[in-house]
């Protein structure tokens, strides 16, 4: 078994699916409180251990060992001795209903069902009320609120300022080094540092400060530690300011980015790299970079040759290997983690600036306080920020694939600019328009007489606004489409204004600027054999988006004696010969 509970004491052992070994005890400090309902509910989240249920780590057990504990302390104070099979609806109710967290009771009501399912210790009320839905639902999270573009300015300004100054004293120091022959007669010079450095590396110069102290190092190297490695030595603040300006640059989440490896870059072509990642929750996901996001990506590469070049060989292929010359509390030096909370905050703090007219220059935000850097709101700004001027395809292949849509727009994509919000009002409206033109009905006409098409259909002729020489050209075919006589073939309504409309043929069943006329009924009948051929290779779901609308108007139109009469479609049929020849399509559009 995966998961088994101990008994003395009273615990879990858990072996998950990455080999890692659990093992943890209910209580360290005092005994357990209701030790046969403990170890019920115990036994049900053993059950829910990979592979039976979906827990996996030592972190997601600690939750139900806390759900554990907190539902046996408030029933010993309650005053209940039972087991499982004495729980109540009632007890439980006023337990969920004190304000219990969502996911402890989320958790216990998984123990309880799964103790159940194995023994069958719940009364059938007790059981169908485990079951039913939360009482705490927990609070739902806003939208991440984008960055003002003030704000943003800064934030973008003080991450470059800072990378590029480090890069430009990086190549210095590196190419001083690189000419000189070796450390010189002394080492109180800043060519001498990084020669050694680029040519030992850190470690050596570390552990000769450990073995020396503080004050003999300075005398030997005219400097601190810091001042001799940092030229040549990216430090934390500096892979900071880079991983802030790739998410700002890329849209990428701050997991994806964080455990970024050099094998997850691949150039297509010279200029252009296909960045792979793997959010923390979900699968692998692929990004074509910016030109802006690809220099900076070969810069931070540049960068941090001489760092890599001494780490461990397990470290070498991370993107984000760093050196830390106090090392960790476990005595590691070389780290590929992202930086903690704590250190993003105190590098805000350092970077507070106003100029001379009190107005924030560097991570100042609009209030006056330091930004709050939340770095999933960085991930907003970048999309909300984006060009959508230009049509791109679908939306949703930039966005994360493995989000709903609804999470994606509650998330990132509910703050825009008013320039998208314009731009999105304008496609509404246009899509209104479409559906009310759809809504109208074809302009059919039985004989190619004027007066006929003036006296039958007036609001047409309103709508349309043509003068007689026009009409004459409608009903003689001069403005001949292929299903249709077109009212205006520039007028823009599928395509840009002033140019030939671009439709297909079976658009213009729902065009409003369409007439159809005795002449185009062998056109027609093509048209409907045509969508016979489709329905029969697609599925229903495939037809109904894509010809379904048109299908149903030509059906309309060619009902027998509605419009035409029976006779004068049986002559059109003899016309037709029911292949793909007979009309203008494209490569891809033919039947099989």
């Amino acid at each position: 078994m995966p998961a088994t509970v101990t008994f003395d004491p009273l615990g879990v052992h858990c072996i998950f699916s990455d080999g890692s070994e659990y093992r943890r005890r209910l209580r360290v400090r005092r005994p357990v409180e209701l030790p046969g309902l403990a170890r019920t509910l115990l036994e049900g989240a053993t059950d829910l251990v990979h592979p039976h249920g979906q827990v996996d780590s030592a972190g997601g057990f600690d939750l139900y060992l806390t759900a554990v504990r907190g539902f046996t302390d408030w029933l010993v104070e309650f005053g209940f001795s039972g087991g499982a099979s004495d729980l109540t609806r009632a007890l439980l109710a006023r337990y969920w209903r004190q304000g219990v967290r969502s996911s402890q009771e989320s958790a216990l009501r998984a123990m309880l069902r799964c103790a159940d399912d194995q023994d069958q210790i719940l009364a059938p009320d007790v059981r169908a009320f485990v079951d039913g839905r939360l009482f705490n639902t927990g609070e739902r999270y806003g939208s991440h609120q984008p960055y003002s573009e003030a704000e943003w300015a800064r934030l973008i300004r003080t991450c470059r300022d800072e990378v590029d100054g480090a890069f430009r004293a990086f190549c210095a120091a590196r190419d001083h080094a690189s000419s000189a022959d070796g450390p010189g007669a002394s080492l109180r010079e800043r060519t001498a540092h990084h020669w050694l450095v680029l040519h030992d590396g850190p470690d050596p110069l570390v552990t000769e400060m450990a073995d020396r102290g503080s004050f003999p190092f300075r005398q030997r190297y005219g400097g601190g530690l810091r001042a001799v490695l940092d030229p040549l030595i990216p430090t934390l603040d500096v892979i900071i300011a880079y991983q802030l300006l790739f998410g700002a640059y890329t849209g990428i989440v701050p997991d994806g980015i964080a455990d970024l490896g050099l094998d997850d870059i691949e150039w297509a072509g010279d200029e252009k790299i296909l960045l792979s990642y793997v959010k923390g929750r979900t699968a692998a996901e692929s990004l074509a970079l910016s030109r802006q996001a690809t220099r900076l990506l070969e810069q931070w590469i540049e960068h941090s040759a001489v760092a890599r070049r001494f780490a461990p060989e397990e470290l070498r292929d991370k993107l984000w290997v760093r050196f830390t010359p106090g090392g960790t509390r476990s005595g590691e030096r070389w780290l590929a983690k992202p930086a903690t909370r704590l250190s993003i905050c105190a590098w805000v703090e350092r970077r507070q600036a106003v100029d001379e007219d009190g107005r924030p220059t560097q991570m100042t935000g609009d209030d006056g306080r330091p930004l709050f850097l939340h770095r999933h709101r960085i991930r907003t700004t970048h999309d909300a920020l984006k060009d959508r001027s230009h049509w791109r395809g679908s939306r949703r292949s930039t966005l994360d694939p493995n989000r709903s849509p609804g999470v994606e727009g509650d998330h990132y994509l509910t703050n825009t600019t008013p320039a998208q919000r314009e731009a999105a009002e304008d496609i509404i409206a246009q899509a209104q328009e479409d559906l009310v033109r759809r809504a109208l009905p074809p302009l059919v006409l039985a004989t190619a007489e004027m007066a006929d098409l003036v006296e039958n259909y007036p609001e047409h002729m309103k709508r349309l606004g043509l003068d007689d020489n026009a009409l004459a050209q409608l009903l003689s075919g001069e403005r001949d489409v292929f299903t249709a006589a077109c009212g205006d073939q520039l007028s823009g309504l599928h395509g840009p204004k002033g140019k030939p409309c671009p439709a297909r043929p079976w658009v213009c069943l729902l065009c409003p600027l369409a007439l159809f006329a005795p002449r185009h009924l062998p056109n027609l009948l093509r048209l409907r054999a045509f969508f016979s051929r489709q329905w029969q290779q697609m599925t229903t779901a495939e037809f109904i988006p894509v010809f379904g609308p048109y299908a149903h108007r030509l059906d309309e139109i060619l009902t027998p004696d509605r419009y035409f009469p029976e006779h004068a479609l049986r002559a059109a049929t003899a016309e037709v010969t029911d292949s793909d020849g007979e009309l203008p399509l494209r490569p891809e559009e033919h039947t099989i």
